[in-house]
């Protein structure tokens, strides 16, 4: 259940905040991705190294960090879109309290405020304090709000004491995790997803042909999401610099008519994302056998290829959501929203190809989300991108 997701672990200042760092392993061999907060009190018990080294991403405590960069003020609300699991382990009767009257004074209770997701609690405590009346009050109170209570287990605490207070083995709250994560219906629950990914090749002769360097990452991420969100996705792609991902039914294509004859096959999905980077010219004549140098001529005559998302607007189904790419190297907004106009498409997915941080190839991307009312901007990993496009979308 847990492989794919994403998880924010949190962490706050009790002695078994030692342990959430066994925890992160744990949801790591399970397939998740995850991200760590941290309350300040929560690093005098475990330092920030640690949990970045762990999960390969920075560690957040404080909303405005000492050297802020552009957006880090917002990542509360990024990373509460971003989750389909928030785990606090182990949580204090100071951060219950905290959650419990909405207050947002460091990254953890504030990313708590923004989550989209389901919350998992595991409150833990020394001496009599989770049988007290005040957190007893408080553990009913985020019970009504809808959150997860895994409740701490008995024996040897670390004051000397004896008493219900402990966090729970690991396995349990995987377990817990799970079964949190099973339950939930995403936004695409019972929805069909075509996502087209990878660049097309228009063979010349049988070595060479006209392509692009598409790495189909973007359309991979997209698909990957999708799936998160519940959906029944189909990816159809051209040659991919990366594996194909697990457990997604996929459709391999070499040309723009191949992939038109498949997207023409699909195209009842109630959600249509053509990611991939199509050939917009085609060689009239395809030579059967390798051209020879000598036989060579100076030029290839070409001709026009399919124009696949304008088909995908004239005959779409009511009720369908169709989505583009556009790729430019200059006046991105205007082109791009020409295209959404004439494509009959719902939004477009716009990059500059010529910005360092985007484009083909790599991990990164800079987009732009256009409707026919909106324009909205997403930086950073494909990965991340593809599930802050989605949530903003359907959820």
């Amino acid at each position: 259940m847990l492989s794919g997701k994403r998880i924010i672990l949190g962490v706050t200042g009790g002695i078994a905040a030692y342990k959430a760092a066994f925890l992160l392993r744990e949801f790591q061999k399970a397939g998740a991705e995850v991200r760590v907060t941290m309350t300040p009190s929560a690093t005098r018990f475990v330092g920030l190294e640690t949990f970045a080294s762990l999960s390969g991403h920075e560690v957040a405590v404080e909303i405005f960090p000492d050297k802020p960069n552009s957006g880090d003020w917002t990542r509360h609300i990024n990373w509460g879109e971003w989750a389909d699991l928030f785990v606090i382990a182990p949580c204090t009767a100071n951060t219950l309290a905290k959650i419990t009257t909405g207050i947002s004074d460091n990254m953890l209770t504030s990313t708590v405020l923004a989550a989209r997701c389901p919350v998992l609690l595991c409150p833990t405590m020394d001496g009599e304090m989770y049988d007290s009346p005040g957190v007893s009050r408080n553990l009913d109170k985020v019970k009504e709000f809808g959150y997860h209570i895994l409740e701490p287990e008995s024996g040897y605490l670390a004051s000397g004491l004896e008493g219900k207070g402990r966090l729970p083995e690991i396995d349990k709250i995987l377990e817990k995790a799970s079964e949190i994560i099973g339950s939930v219906k995403g936004p695409l629950e019972g929805k069909k997803v075509v996502v087209t990914a990878g660049p097309t090749r228009e063979h010349i002769d049988p070595v060479r042909f006209i392509s692009n360097p598409s790495s189909g990452k973007m359309g991979v991420a997209i698909a990957e999401a999708a799936q998160s969100l519940g959906a029944d996705v189909t990816l159809i792609h051209g040659p991919l610099s990366i594996a194909k991902p697990d457990g997604i039914h996929s459709v391999s294509i070499t040309s723009t008519g191949d992939l038109f004859e498949v997207v023409k096959e699909h195209a009842d999905a109630d959600v249509i994302i053509m990611a991939a980077a199509v050939s917009d010219f085609t060689p009239v004549e395809i030579h059967k056998n390798k051209v020879k140098k000598t036989d060579a001529v100076n030029s290839i005559e070409l001709e026009r290829t399919q124009d696949i998302l304008a088909w995908l607007g004239e005959h779409r189904k009511e009720g369908q959501m169709l989505i583009g790419f556009a790729m430019e190297t200059e006046n991105l907004i205007e082109n791009a929203t020409s295209k959404l106009e004439k494509k009959n498409a719902d939004y477009i997915i716009a990059n500059l190809l010529n910005d360092k941080e985007s484009g083909f190839e790599g991990d990164t991307n800079t987009v732009h989300l256009l409707s026919k009312d909106s324009d909205q901007k997403f930086q950073g990993t494909k990965k991340d991108i593809a599930i802050e496009i989605l949530n903003s979308i359907f959820r």
